[in-house]
């Protein structure tokens, strides 16, 4: 079982950045000066991606990453994505599309920052936000730096009008979890924060689990929340979670409520939040109303 733990935290720390920490929301390179109005901005980020596509110009952008282009990994529209190159972020790629912005995550292999420093190219990268207040941060920033401050304060009103939406009128706190192939995001996480206000209380702490921890089958069974947020719908295809497939999960039936929560819902922040709160508020609705 130790095994097992440590290779889904293993694959979790590749496929969801939302556990990297960082202390600053934007860092920007000392080497090169950003313009002031970027013409040619290459993105090599998903997460980056979604926040280009609402701030920045379509013109803008040269180029998004490879992520955007596979439908399993995208965190925009992948019609919308098919509309730009997309590169796998080496140096000779970014390179080659004259970028005089390039925006990344807060992990740039170092032959690329060092290529981009050579070349007198400003790099950008972006943290993950671990709150709702540092995602909005980071989009007021990224907008200024795009020359696009005001669309910035818009998209960080539609954030806030999300959640005034999704708070619920009572005072209950409803027992769930957020669990993807026994991987769960526990106290002071994002998703964490999420749960907490839209009317849920994340009870991974009952289970003794840390900030991001795996949590096996057997012991969700023998203490289910009320609601599990997993990717359900992908479940019943059969091409995902196989757990949620599991005979003792479709004995429980009767006691949990398992809600989908689509894996882009925790790659990204920033927009994203608007779709997750959504989501989740949805079914704390369902639920309340079957009791």
């Amino acid at each position: 079982m130790r095994q097992v733990a440590a290779c889904l935290a293993a694959t979790a720390m590749l496929v969801w950045p939302t556990m990297v920490v960082d202390a600053e929301v934007v860092t920007r390179s000392a080497a090169a000066k950003i313009p002031a109005y970027p013409k040619r901005i290459v993105s090599i980020n998903p997460c980056a991606d979604a926040l280009l596509m609402q701030l920045a110009d379509k013109g803008q952008i040269a180029s998004i990453s490879h992520y955007s282009h596979d439908k399993r990994a995208t965190s925009i529209p992948l019609a919308q994505a098919l509309q730009f190159p997309a590169t796998s972020g080496t140096a000779e790629e970014i390179l080659s599309m004259r970028p005089d912005l390039v925006v990344a995550g807060s992990l740039v292999a170092r032959p690329t920052a060092r290529a981009l420093k050579r070349m007198g190219i400003p790099l950008v990268q972006l943290s993950i936000p671990q709150s709702v207040a540092e995602s909005q941060q980071q989009i007021s920033q990224l907008a200024e730096i795009v020359g696009s401050k005001q669309r910035g304060v818009k998209i960080n009103q539609r954030i806030s009008s999300a959640f005034a939406k999704a708070k619920p009128e009572d005072n209950k706190k409803i027992p769930a979890l957020i669990w993807r192939g026994g991987l769960v995001p526990g106290d002071g996480t994002l998703p964490d924060e999420l749960l907490r206000r839209t009317g849920f209380e994340n009870v991974s702490s009952t289970y003794g689990l840390s900030r991001w921890d795996v949590l096996p089958l057997e012991h969700l069974v023998a203490r289910p929340p009320q609601l599990l947020f997993s990717n359900a719908m992908e479940a019943k295809t059969g091409r995902r979670d196989r757990m949620l497939s599991h005979p003792v999960m479709k004995k429980l039936s009767h006691r949990i409520m398992i809600a989908d929560y689509p894996a882009r819902l925790l790659h990204c922040a920033g927009p994203t939040l608007i779709d997750a709160v959504a989501t989740l508020s949805a079914a704390r609705r369902k639920l309340t109303a079957g009791l």
